[in-house]
Formats: structure tokens, sequence, C-alpha cells
């Protein structure tokens, strides 16, 4: 089950939202020292974006909490390609190391 779903508001834009502690690699990112929540998948967006889709920069707005991760946008592909990559690294053990790795090379910090 994805959990990542891109839904239409009411104000006529869309929200993608990331059900935190129901992702494939959960266990790992405790492992390695982080939480499940909201707010480390806002870094994990923040840290995509930055490392390999700039041109997704400024487009949506994120709103994380604690069980969650949810970003806004007029632009429902905007959306889908943050989903395409934070489902990689929602469900790859491997993809999810790899950022927490470059994470901690660019002294990027998570904040959960």
């Amino acid at each position: 089950m994805d959990p990542i779903e891109i839904e239409p508001t009411e104000s006529g834009g869309y929200s993608l939202w990331l059900e935190a502690g129901t992702t494939d690699v959960d266990e790992i990112i405790h492992e390695l020292g982080h939480e499940a929540n909201g707010y480390f998948w806002e870094g994990v967006a923040e840290l995509l974006v930055a490392s390999e889709a700039p041109s997704l920069a400024g487009r949506f707005s994120p709103d994380p909490e604690g069980g969650a991760f949810c970003a806004y946008s007029d632009d429902r592909a905007v959306l889908e390609d943050l989903a395409a990559r934070l489902h990689k690294v929602a469900t790859e053990e491997s993809r999810l190391r790899q950022l927490v790795d470059l994470a901690a090379t660019t002294g990027f910090e998570f904040d959960d």
C-alpha cells in the first residue's frame, strides 16, 4: 500500500498526504537515529528538492505535523513529481540511506 495520496482540495488546489509511521522504511528511519514523523518527511522533501529537483522549489507549501507530512500546490503535476520521489524513499531502504548519508555529508539536519 502506498502511504502517499494526492487529493483535490476545496479551494481548487491539491494536497499531498504522507501518513508517517506507515512506510516500508520506518524501522530503518529509527535505526538511523530519526523519528518517522511528518517533520522527518518534510526534511526528506526539502533535501530531495535541493539535491535533485530544484524546479520544484517554491512550487508547493509543506505543512508537516507529527503524524503526517502534507504539502499543498495549485499544480497537481508538482505534487505528483514530489510524490514519486518520496515514494522511492518510503519504499526503498537503499534510497533512504543514500539521502540520510547525503544529509550527513552536506550538514543538512532533519527537524524530527
